[in-house]
């Protein structure tokens, strides 16, 4: 997983290197300007036989370097994205990058992961279900074996068979395969945890639990099946709440003509179940996580794709989207993926991030245009030589206070702590 988020992260672009190549252009293109503007009152003047004005050359030389400093097409980007970043930190979303301030207004598609994403990530054992009736048996052992997992599934049966007081046998060799389960020495004997295709690839057969399996997906459970030395044990099934307001964000993107889809690894007939609660009718089911982001791929052949997630499976399709965005209560790696973080734990932030990023890209355009009409007039007029070159100084400071005011209208306070932050550190 690490080397595919690595491996994601080195092919992402820097919004700033656009800005960066642009005064690459503008900067030498400001000094020939500057040289031309002297040779022209002077060689230029000479040539056609009139006397070369020296003083009016330099000082046309000098308006034009002045007057074409580029601080405020500098600063007109990223004083953009702190606006931004701002707005969007008081509304609870972390914006991490300018990369994803920039590329989440393109987006015309967005993918969720389904438990702690689309679900509030706190699945609760719903009913279990044993081969030969000890309940209790079928849940020390499961919880023995998950108590080292990390995955929520794992933790839900940990708590349920604290809570059911059974005791634990213990385990040796545990072993975790991504996305599809878990096994482990239980008496000297080898456990199974996981999915049902993951026991059937096990060689378990599972007809005995056929039916009480289906009809568990059916009403949007996820199962676990438990083998024990290749003999089956039973079967947990346990569900997960959607959002408060997974129903609600889902139809406002679809209003504003946004696609939606459903990424999980679990099976079909519990997502089909989910993204129809959801109203989410584009579903990618029994997706391991190595094969997440290949999903995205093809995505991203017809569209611009944010990917939605908060676990350690989703962390490539994080970085393979065009901007991943992590809730704030997912997992380390999930959040280190993610260009944005939810921190306020709602859903519908999503679509307040988008917002934002529209919005900060308008006042960016604003910024930019500012910055090059006051270049576009003054530089011109600097050839003249007419202005000199202390005037040509505050036109450029002119310049630079329009773009700060233009950035942080309204919100005064984010000029001052900044001042006040830079205080503090000198």
């Amino acid at each position: 997983v690490i080397s595919s988020v690595e491996d994601a992260r080195a092919l992402k672009p820097g919004l700033l290197h656009i800005v960066d190549r642009v005064l690459q252009v503008y900067t030498p293109t400001v000094l020939i300007i500057s040289i031309l503007a002297f040779l022209a009152w002077t060689l230029g003047l000479w040539l056609f036989g009139a006397e070369p004005l020296f003083q009016r050359a330099v000082f046309a030389a000098l308006t034009v370097l002045v007057m074409g400093y580029p601080c405020a097409v500098g600063i007109s980007a990223p004083l953009s994205i702190v606006r931004a970043a701002g707005e969007a930190a008081d509304k609870g979303v972390l914006m991490r990058t300018g990369e994803a301030f920039q590329a989440l207004r393109t987006v015309d598609t967005i993918v969720f992961d389904k438990t702690g994403t689309l679900t509030e990530g706190r699945p609760a054992v719903r009913s279990v279900i044993s081969i030969d009736g000890d309940e209790n048996n079928l849940l020390a052992i499961t919880a023995a074996v998950e108590a080292a997992s990390e995955h929520p599934l794992g933790r839900a049966v940990v708590e349920k068979a604290l809570e059911a007081g059974v005791n634990f046998p213990d385990v040796e060799d545990f072993q975790a395969e991504s996305g599809r389960g878990v096994k482990a020495q239980v008496d000297g004997e080898t456990v199974w945890v996981g999915s049902p295709a993951f026991l059937k690839s096990q060689g378990i057969d599972l007809s005995a639990l056929a039916q009480s399996v289906e009809t568990a997906e059916q009403q949007g459970h996820t199962v676990i099946v438990v083998a024990h030395d290749n003999r089956l044990l039973g079967a947990i099934a346990l569900g997960d709440a959607l959002r408060v307001d997974t129903i609600e964000t889902i139809s406002q993107l679809h209003e504003l003509g946004i696609r939606t889809a459903m990424l999980t690894g679990d099976n079909e007939r519990t997502a089909r179940h989910i993204a129809e609660r959801a109203g989410i009718n584009e579903v990618y089911a029994s997706v391991l996580p190595a094969d997440k982001a290949e999903v995205l791929r093809e995505m991203q052949r017809q569209s611009r794709v944010a990917m939605v997630g908060d676990g350690i499976n989703d962390a490539p399709a994080l970085m393979q989207a065009d901007v991943g965005i992590a809730m704030g209560s997912g997992t380390d790696i999930a959040i280190d993926s993610a260009d944005i973080i939810i921190l306020n734990g709602r859903l519908g932030a999503v679509i307040t991030a988008w917002e934002i990023s529209r919005w900060g890209y308008r006042k960016m355009l604003q910024n930019v245009s500012l910055a090059f009409l006051f270049n576009g007039i003054g530089i011109p007029l600097a050839t003249t030589g007419l202005i000199y070159p202390v005037w040509a100084m505050v036109a450029m400071a002119t310049s630079v206070t329009v773009i700060f005011i233009n950035s942080l209208w309204q919100r005064p306070g984010m000029f001052f702590d900044a001042v006040a932050s830079v205080g503090d550190r000198t």
